[in-house]
């Protein structure tokens, strides 16, 4: 299955090159990109971050329905360094918005971790035990500290999008 797939991308780039292999005229690198191969060039790279809310503690959260994702920025994993301890809250605490929920611990500093909505915590990740490194290594992934239901969808008014939260820390680097 894999071989016919693959058999017929090949051929299917293979036959837009081809009246540049039959032609007479010189063939420049601009001519060998051809409008159909650059339509089968596959757009990689991903802004992970676009649906992302930010605190102004560099705490985000990505909404999916009535359950949020949190984690930290990556100007705060970066700020912190290397974690090396992550606390995090029991299953079913309630949180205000901006109520401490936990901290991490770095080779250079601790810091506290915020709610940046209200709601109730509905897992936490777990991973983050036998490797916190997880938050510097992939922090709006793999590195994400909990998931809440969101009691208040309106808070989510008061968060930064990406822009404003760049714009923020440039006015706190000044």
């Amino acid at each position: 299955m894999a071989t016919c797939v693959m058999l017929r991308c090949l051929s299917s780039n293979f036959t837009s090159a081809m009246p540049f292999l039959y032609s007479s005229a010189q063939i420049t690198p601009s001519r060998l990109v051809s409008r159909a191969y650059v339509l089968r060039t596959l757009f990689t790279t991903t802004r992970l971050s676009s649906a992302l809310k930010f605190t102004d503690k560099h705490e985000w959260i990505r909404v999916e329905g009535e359950v949020g994702t949190v984690g930290i920025s990556k100007f705060a994993q970066e700020a912190l360094g290397d974690v090396v301890y992550c606390g995090l809250p029991e299953v079913g605490t309630q949180l205000a918005q901006t109520d401490e929920f936990g901290a991490l611990e770095s080779v250079k500093a601790a810091s506290e971790l915020y709610s940046p909505l209200t709601g109730e915590v509905t897992e936490v990740n777990t991973l983050l035990a036998d490797n916190p490194g997880l938050v510097n290594k992939s922090c709006y992934k793999d590195g994400w500290l909990m998931k809440m239901t969101i009691a208040n969808p309106k808070e989510l008014d008061a968060l930064m999008d990406e822009k404003a939260y760049e714009r923020y820390i440039r006015s706190i680097e000044d």
